[in-house]
């Protein structure tokens, strides 16, 4: 059997039905849900409406990806400030030589 997938509008509209006063059993049957399910989602929705249901569930994937970018970054960073002290010492090489040579 495959997991269904609902979206953010039906879970929605499902909360709305149960706040307008419809009995939650009634509202389950109609829609063919678990009552554990609609009060997960209502749970969620109490919590912080504004990020409730706002994925597929997979965040940790977002996660992951922000933190290889932080890390890319790190990287970066390291790399550029020893290419900036390497130039540093470059220059200061070649003045000493073009001062010397002179």
């Amino acid at each position: 059997m495959q997991k269904r997938k609902f979206s953010r509008e039906f879970k929605l509209s499902v909360l709305n039905e149960i706040d307008s006063g419809k009995p939650m059993v009634q509202v389950c049957r109609q829609h063919d849900l678990a009552s554990t399910l609609v009060t997960r989602w209502k749970r969620e929705y109490g919590q912080n409406p504004k990020e409730a249901f706002a994925g597929n569930g997979h965040l940790w994937k977002m996660e992951a990806k922000n933190a290889e970018l932080e890390r890319t970054i790190g990287e970066l960073y390291l790399e550029n400030s020893f290419l900036k002290k390497a130039n540093k010492r470059l220059q200061e090489f070649l003045a000493e030589v073009k001062k010397n040579g002179k």
